[in-house]
């Protein structure tokens, strides 16, 4: 199967998804996509404290709730991923690109980052 791409239409429902987050005051430190070889496709990658506290079932709860009071349906919100904060995927990637000067619309590709392999990667957020 050939490699997916990123088109305007995704990357402005991220960035959409994330300013609804914000203004919720749900913190989120980790925002981007990622297309990961395990599933084939880009799913939009979240983690962040408020995550952890929750749990996965309420966190994704958490996420839909506020997206449905900001008048976004499920049917209109992308596949998401939820990471814990100690997954090793996000502690490398914070590590690695957390402390660089512009990160925001970072592109990541083609090396290993903790325990995954991103084929693609668009960064909106890493703290």
């Amino acid at each position: 199967m050939g490699q997916t791409f990123l088109v305007d239409f995704e990357l402005k429902a991220g960035a959409q998804i994330l300013d609804v987050l914000d203004r919720a005051k749900v913190r989120v430190s980790v925002a981007m996509w990622a297309n990961l070889p395990e599933y084939g496709d880009w799913r939009l990658v979240l983690a962040g404290p408020a995550f952890d506290k929750l749990g996965d079932f309420d966190a994704y709860g958490l996420i839909h709730e506020t997206l449905a009071a900001a008048g976004i349906r499920p049917s209109m919100t992308p596949i998401l991923m939820i990471f814990p904060m100690r997954d090793p995927f996000i502690v490398a990637l914070r590590k690695a690109v957390g402390k660089t000067e512009s990160r925001d619309g970072m592109r990541i590709t083609g090396y290993p980052i903790g325990d995954r392999y991103p084929v693609d990667g668009f960064v909106y957020r890493i703290k």
